[in-house]
C-alpha cells in the first residue's frame, strides 16, 4: 500500500482524486446501514477526520469493518473521489480494510465531549483527543520554530548538563540524585551518610537551568541557546508548576540588557507569528471551545508595541490604581500574577518588559545596577498569562559577583569555575529563560500546565 497521510490529502486533493491511495488511522466514528457505511478516520497528521464511505460489495471486510469498535486502528485503500455538494469536499471510497488493532468496547474516548481533569486520568491515550492532539501538534510546531529562530540568527545550540553539582537559582529547591540504596545508607564517623561512597563521590542534583553552562559557551561563541528538560523540587500543586518542564535560554556575549530585551521581543513574536501560520486548524479549535478571543490575542502579540517600564514604575501605577489584589503592593515585593495580568490588560493593554528589580528578590548572577539597590533584570509580561520570559544582564565584574555571592550565602568554592570566567576574558553578557509548557499554555489557551505535558510530573505523582 502507497501510503498518504490525511494532512497531505486535505493539503493538496487534487494531487490523488480519482487515484487509488492509502490511509492508516483510528476510527474516531462510524456509522451503517445494510449496504453503506461511514468511518471518521485520523492519523494524528490534523485535527479534520478523513470521511471513508464502505459499500456492501465493493470493499473487501464491509462486515467486518463495521463491526469494530472506536480507537480501532485500521489501513485503507481505495480511490479519492470530489463530493462537492457534501460538507467535506472529498471522501475515499474503500476497496479494502485491514484491521491492524482491535479496539474493546470499553475504550474510553467515544465521540462525546470529555473534561480536560478526565482526560488526565488516561494519559496514555489523550493525545487522541481532539483537544490534546491540537495541544500537542502546535507543541511539535512551536519547538521546530525555536529552534529555526535560533538557527537562522546564528545561535549555536548547546546541550547542558542534566544531572549538576551547582544551584543556578540559589533557591536550594531541587531533586538529589544517588545510587545509593536508601535502605542500606553508608555513614561517616560522625554518623552521618557518608555521600563520597556515592556514585559522584559528592553531591548531584536534577538542574534548574542550563544558564550557567550556558555562560561558558557563549564566552565561547557568542550566541548560544539551549533547550532541554529542568527540574524543580517545589511542593507547590498549582495550575502554572510540573517538577519537570522545558527551557529555552539564550545567551548572547558584548551585550545589555537592551540587547537582551530585544532578542526576547524577536524570538517571540517569531514563534507566534510560525505557529499561527502552521497551525490554522489549531488555533481556530481553540479559540472556539477554550478561550474566545484566543487569536485575536495572539495576533495582537504578533504586531503590538511592547510597552517598558521600570519596576519602580510598575508598583508606583499598581499601588495608584483602584484595584484591590490579593497580595498587597509595596516596593520590594515580587510581582505576582494577578499585578502582571493588571498591568497588561488594564493599564497598557499589550505585552510589557518590566526592568530593575531590587536585588533583594533576584539571584546573585544580574548586574547590580549603578543605585544598587537594584539589578539589570527583564520580565517579559503577556495578556492572558503574565510573566512569560525572565531574564538579566549577568554580572561580568569579578569582585561585584563576588560581594553579591556572600550576600546570599552562595559559596565561593561551589562555582570556582564560574568565578574563572570573569578572570579569564570575560565580557558583558546577557540571557533569558522561557519555560517551554507556558508558552504551550500562552498558545493554547489551556490554563493548566499538566496539559501541556503528556505525563506530567506533579507532587504527588509520576505515572
Amino acid at each position: 500500500m502507497n501510503r498518504v497521510i490525511v494532512k497531505d490529502v486535505f493539503k493538496d486533493p487534487l494531487q490523488y482524486v480519482k487515484k487509488e491511495i492509502g490511509v492508516c488511522g483510528w476510527i474516531k466514528t462510524s456509522r451503517c446501514s445494510k449496504k453503506i457505511g461511514f468511518i471518521e478516520l485520523n492519523d494524528g497528521s490534523q485535527l479534520k477526520n478523513l470521511q471513508v464511505v464502505l459499500e456492501d460489495g465493493v470493499t473487501v471486510n464491509f462486515a467486518e469493518a463495521l463491526k469494530e469498535n472506536v480507537g480501532a486502528a485500521i489501513s485503507v485503500t481505495g480511490e479519492l473521489v470530489e463530493t462537492p455538494d457534501a460538507a467535506q469536499p472529498f471522501e475515499l471510497k474503500a476497496k479494502s480494510v485491514e484491521i491492524e488493532g482491535h479496539s474493546s468496547p470499553e475504550y474510553p474516548l467515544q465521540k462525546k465531549q470529555h473534561t480536560l481533569e478526565f482526560l488526565r486520568t488516561i494519559p496514555y491515550l489523550r493525545a487522541r483527543s481532539n483537544t490534546l492532539g491540537a495541544v500537542f501538534r502546535v507543541r511539535s510546531v512551536a519547538s521546530f520554530a525555536i529552534h529555526k529562530f535560533f538557527a537562522e540568527n546564528g545561535f549555536i545550540y548547546t546541550h547542558t548538563p542534566i544531572i549538576t553539582g551547582s544551584d543556578c537559582e540559589g533557591a536550594g529547591e531541587m531533586f538529589q540524585v544517588t545510587s545509593l540504596d536508601l535502605g542500606a545508607l553508608p555513614f561517616d564517623a560522625e554518623g552521618k551518610p557518608d555521600i563520597t561512597k556515592d556514585f559522584f563521590s559528592g553531591v548531584a542534583r536534577l538542574t534548574v537551568s542550563g544558564q550557567l553552562e550556558g555562560e561558558c559557551m557563549a564566552m565561547a561563541f557568542g550566541k548560544i541557546y539551549t533547550f532541554g528538560p529542568t527540574f524543580r523540587a517545589e511542593n507547590s500543586n498549582t495550575t502554572r508548576h510540573a517538577a519537570e518542564f522545558w527551557m529555552i535560554e539564550p545567551e548572547i556575549a558584548f551585550a545589555d540588557l537592551a540587547d537582551n530585551m530585544k532578542l526576547a521581543e524577536s524570538m517571540l513574536r517569531y514563534v507566534v507569528k510560525y505557529v499561527l501560520e502552521n497551525c490554522e486548524q489549531e488555533i481556530l479549535f481553540f479559540d472556539e471551545f477554550l478561550e474566545k478571543g484566543l487569536l485575536k490575542r495572539l495576533k495582537l502579540l504578533v504586531s503590538s508595541e511592547v510597552t517598558v517600564v521600570t519596576y519602580t514604575e510598575a508598583i508606583d501605577m499598581l499601588r495608584k490604581s483602584s484595584q484591590v489584589f490579593e497580595f498587597p503592593v509595596e516596593w520590594g515585593c515580587d510581582l505576582q500574577t494577578e499585578h502582571e495580568r493588571y498591568l497588561t490588560e488594564h493599564l497598557f493593554k499589550n505585552p510589557v518588559f518590566v526592568t530593575n528589580y531590587p536585588k533583594e528578590i533576584k539571584s546573585f548572577y544580574m548586574r547590580l545596577n549603578d543605585d544598587e539597590e537594584t539589578v539589570a533584570a527583564m520580565d517579559l509580561l503577556v495578556p492572558g498569562i503574565g510573566e512569560i520570559i525572565g531574564g538579566s544582564q549577568r554580572e561580568e565584574r569579578l569582585e561585584v559577583l563576588q560581594q553579591r555571592m556572600v550576600a546570599s550565602g552562595v559559596k565561593e568554592s561551589d562555582y570556582s569555575w564560574y568565578l574563572d570566567l570573569r578572570r579569564f576574558g570575560g565580557t558583558k553578557h546577557a540571557g533569558f529563560g522561557l519555560g517551554f509548557e507556558r508558552l504551550i499554555m500562552y498558545l493554547t489557551g489551556i490554563s493548566n500546565i499538566r496539559d501541556v505535558l503528556l505525563f506530567p510530573r506533579t507532587v504527588g505523582s509520576v505515572l
